[in-house]
């Protein structure tokens, strides 16, 4: 039975991804509340154009911009929030991402505190996030309020954003003064920019500019984002659920709300902590704001090098030897088609002709179009890997399987491989049941200029990642700690993820061979690290009604 959400009290990019192609361009600003009396009137004007998850269609139309707001612990106190529901916060919410470094990896996990202080270990970020939450500071730069815009194409190709965009900028920043809320324009590396700036990557497509589902590695990015009890009518439900939901013994449901918006049951079948009142934090949700910087240069080199032994070791051309290596440390092709059902180049290259995502005869924007329905269809969703133990389809220590571990987990599976025929035993009742609690809803964009532009690892380029659920520590804080930064559930030992994991000490990645081909495993053993953190927090998404609460000063925790 679906659950029944009151969408009109939950914003709109809980439910959402605003997206490349229907929203793909967006500013996030960062302001700071002098005066908690002028922090409330300045929440109670943005409220009144929030966008809501209420669905659109004849009745409401799509926005040509959204807006939605999010609030720092530091934020919540300067707004004067009572003591009993600041307390009532969980933990790592109320310290801050800074304040997790260690355990997120962002800082280097040999050192102390103490020796990490010294050499001025946040010395990348931009001087935003620098300042935010700086030590005998007192707290005058923190980051208390995000606000996000994101805004249609102005026409159906090309790279201007709908004039509504910049219309909305001017309003949100003409509620700013020094004196009550102050704008924090401070990002960027050089802190010269007034908000951070973010959009799909742009492609020239014959003469045909586009937004791509791509980010700056080249790989196509974001296809998998979970389903969860209430998101979608009950007839699309049972479409977007496929390979996005839960595997259970009747086939793919959708997760349980409570594990993406309080207020309602998770997986546990218990409601997830909240603050008093209870109202306040119902039909919320958490999120980890993260500028990821990618090193585009050091990813190429790094790939480059490792595909001429490849190409050696395999007996391949080097083309194939790069999509290879690329496919193998993803997960998935370059295209987003999953090694998991498509798993050798040659099979690769056949399903693409088929698909006319490319080959004789596809124009370009033809092939870019058939990409974006195969992406957006339960087929590029709908597999798994207890069929796979091994890692001979998809290495184990991939980034997919990384951040979504499916039916991987199930402690029925069974480990094997017959040496002549590389056929794997498979779990065909294997559940995702030690997965359901480790899902996270992926928000955000990318950053930095388009496909044709040259980048380095100086240029400015990478992933403003926005990571939702209701528990900041069991979702996104345990999936980057163990499964991003560490390998031991995949039986990697320390390797850590080989597209976002930090590698100043661990620089392998292994790529298992079908015994039956008589082929040689291989070993990446050059890896860098190609994504740094350059700053972020952690925000609280109120309801509609919270924000009413908040705005009108009347959180009353008794």
């Amino acid at each position: 039975m679906t659950r029944e959400l009151n969408l009109t009290d939950i914003q709109g990019n809980v439910t959402r991804a605003y997206g490349r192609y229907s929203f793909p361009f967006a500013r996030y600003f960062f302001f700071h509340i002098e005066d908690p009396a002028a922090g409330r009137a300045f929440v109670d004007e943005v409220r009144k154009k929030v966008t809501t998850a209420a669905r659109w269609g004849e009745d409401l139309p799509r926005p040509d911009c959204t807006t939605n707001i999010a609030f720092t612990f530091m934020g919540l106190w300067m707004l004067e929030l009572p003591v009993r529901t600041l307390q009532g916060m969980p933990d790592v919410f109320a310290e801050g991402m800074k304040a997790r470094a260690f355990v997120l990896g962002d800082r280097d996990q040999t050192q102390t505190q103490k020796e990490a202080e010294e050499e001025d270990w946040d010395a990348k970020w931009d001087p935003l996030w620098q300042d935010n939450r700086e030590a005998g500071s007192g707290g005058k730069n923190d980051v208390h309020l995000w606000v996000s815009l994101n805004a249609q194409l102005a026409e159906p190709f090309g790279m201007n954003p709908h004039p509504e965009l910049e219309e909305r900028t001017k309003w949100l920043m003409g509620l700013c003064d020094d004196k009550g809320v102050r704008l924090l324009a401070r990002n960027g590396p050089k802190g010269d920019q007034p908000y951070q700036d973010a959009s799909a990557v742009f492609d020239d497509l014959d003469g045909a500019v586009v937004p791509t589902p791509k980010e700056h590695f080249g790989f196509t990015d974001g296809i998998g984002n979970p389903v969860f009890e209430g998101q979608y009518p009950k007839e699309a439900e049972k479409v977007a659920v496929i390979g996005r939901g839960k595997r259970m013994g009747k086939g793919w449901e959708p997760l349980a709300t409570g594990e993406f918006i309080l207020g309602h049951p998770d997986e546990s079948q218990e409601l997830p902590p909240t603050s008093m009142p209870p109202e306040f934090m119902h039909n919320g949700t958490f999120f980890a704001y993260r500028k990821l910087h990618e090193n585009v240069g050091s990813f190429n080199e790094v790939l480059e090098e490792e595909a001429e032994a490849y190409a050696a070791t395999m007996g391949v051309g080097k083309e194939q030897a790069r999509e290879t290596l690329m496919a193998s440390m993803c997960g998935r092709w370059s295209d987003g088609v999953p090694m998991a059902l498509v798993p050798t180049y040659d099979e690769w290259i056949k399903f693409g002709q088929e698909r006319r995502f490319r080959g004789e005869g596809v124009e370009p924007l033809e092939g870019y179009k058939n990409q974006l329905t195969y992406i957006a269809s339960p087929e590029a969703s709908d597999f798994r890997f207890a069929d796979d133990m091994a890692g001979l389809k998809c290495p184990g220590g991939a980034h997919l399987r990384r951040v979504n571990t499916r039916d991987y987990m199930d402690p029925l599976n069974a480990f094997g491989v017959d040496q002549k025929t590389g056929t794997q035993p498979a779990n065909k009742n294997a559940a995702t049941a030690l997965n359901k609690r480790r899902r996270i809803l992926r928000r955000g964009l990318p950053y930095g200029g388009p496909a044709w532009e040259e980048k380095t690892d100086k240029t400015e380029q990478g992933v403003i990642m926005i990571i939702m659920g209701t528990s900041l520590f069991r979702q996104f804080e345990f999936v980057q700690q163990q499964w991003i930064q560490y390998g031991l559930d995949f039986h990697q030992g320390n390797n850590t993820c080989p597209l976002l994991g930090n590698h100043d000490h661990h620089k392998r990645h292994t790529i298992p061979a079908d015994p039956s081909t008589g082929k040689p495993t291989y070993v990446m053993s050059k890896l860098k690290t190609f994504v740094e953190c350059r700053g972020g927090d952690y925000f609280f998404v109120p309801s509609m009604t919270a924000l009413r609460m908040i705005a009108m000063g009347i959180v009353d925790p008794t």
